[in-house]
């Protein structure tokens, strides 16, 4: 059956004391604002801040009680937990006191599970929010609390499942990174005594031919702009929206910067210096000035490359060539002063053929990780609809 959340919760906000009066704030008394709230919150048994019971008294303020499902009407709308202890909140939050029909992990899931959907909700034109009326006239599948309960159980494991997933990403990759320190040392203060060369030295670096947006296909040859660029350097998946005609890619020549085996690709705006290193048999191109292609001169495995990207010692390189601008955008001209270390070949083949052993694990972690977030969806489909 289907209930309006209106009608089986009760909706409650909260207030902001005066931050200029002292005396109202840095108590006991736990006070949450939506800024505190992540991805993986779930029972929230303390607070950031704490008010006085004198902030609490002139502002009016009423608690809402363990139990209650917390969710945040904006800035952002749609964070999600469950109170573990009675709290007081600020307005940026419509919270659900959940009636006996209602089961309040229940409703957190439901509420977690349809993020996109709570945001298309929001209102107002200089920052979206959605009301008290909004929020309790959004429909819930309410079965029984028992199957209800059922339902939590599933959904609990498999998120400690996932949880437990993506943490086994980030200790592989945290087993990079050692791994890079243990051989390669402190590259900024270069205890090791590397040579030192600069980009222009060690590659050739260009970007595409530029072509008219009215020229993007809807298929052919992926065409990846910088925010598929970043994604394919993060997740190794190309999932662009555009594409070239394979009359126009078959038309391109090495000085038109097409990608071929070997060469690195690296984003030159948004978000700097990710890297993809293009595998044989790849095909696509990409967008002019937003990314620029590496072409080795000198005898650098890639892989040791586009670790040493992400090191201080690069960044803070780069950090300096931007300058205070609206955009952040790292040009070929930028790029050619940029220094790298450059070891023994045989240390950086070394360090690679230990990468490419972890991401055999990665693989197949990745892999469990993403079956299960399948069966989440699947089963968050079937209870809430």
């Amino acid at each position: 059956m289907k209930y309006k959340l209106g009608d089986i919760c009760e909706i409650v906000s909260g207030s902001t004391p005066k931050t200029s009066v002292e005396e109202y704030w840095d108590g006991d008394i736990k006070w949450i604002t939506p800024a505190e709230l992540t991805d993986d919150s779930y029972i929230i048994d303390d607070t950031a801040r704490k008010l006085t019971e004198l902030g609490v008294k002139k502002t009016g303020l009423t608690p809402f009680p363990a139990g209650t499902v917390i969710l945040s009407s904006r800035a952002p709308i749609g964070k999600v937990a469950i109170a573990g202890c009675e709290m007081y909140c600020n307005q940026g939050f419509k919270n659900l006191i959940c009636s006996d029909k209602i089961n309040n992990k229940y409703l957190y899931w439901f509420l977690k599970g349809n993020t996109a959907f709570l945001n298309s909700l929001g209102r107002g034109a200089t920052f979206k929010e959605i009301s008290k009326g909004i929020v309790g006239n959004i429909e819930i599948n309410v079965p029984d609390v028992a199957d209800q309960e059922k339902a939590v159980v599933n959904l609990e494991k498999l998120s400690e499942i996932i949880k437990l997933r993506k943490s086994e990403l980030e200790e592989l990759d945290n087993l990079i990174k050692a791994r890079f320190v243990e051989l390669f040392g402190n590259l900024k203060e270069n205890d090791k005594n590397w040579d030192t060369y600069s980009f222009e030295r060690c590659f050739e670096i260009d970007s595409s031919k530029r072509i008219l947006k009215s020229e993007w296909k809807d298929n052919g040859i992926p065409f990846l702009r910088v925010r598929d660029m970043v994604q394919l350097a993060t997740t190794g998946v190309m999932d662009n929206e555009f594409f070239v005609s394979e009359e126009f890619y078959s038309s391109l020549s090495d000085s038109d910067g097409i990608p071929k085996a070997g060469d690195i690709l690296m984003s030159a705006t948004s978000t700097l210096g990710k890297c993809h290193i293009v595998k044989p048999g790849e095909r696509f191109y990409f967008k002019d000035a937003d990314v620029l292609r590496f072409r080795s001169k000198k005898k650098i495995n890639p892989i040791f490359f586009v670790n040493q990207m992400s090191t201080n010692y690069i960044e803070d390189q780069i950090a300096k060539t931007l300058g205070v601008t609206t955009v952040a955008h790292f040009t070929i001209k930028a790029a050619k002063t940029i220094n790298l270390r450059l070891p023994d070949m045989q240390i950086q083949d070394e360090f690679a053929e230990f990468v490419k052993q972890v991401d055999k694990s990665k693989v197949a972690v990745q892999k469990s990780l993403d079956e299960m977030q399948l069966l989440f969806n699947s089963l968050t489909q079937e209870y809430f609809g």
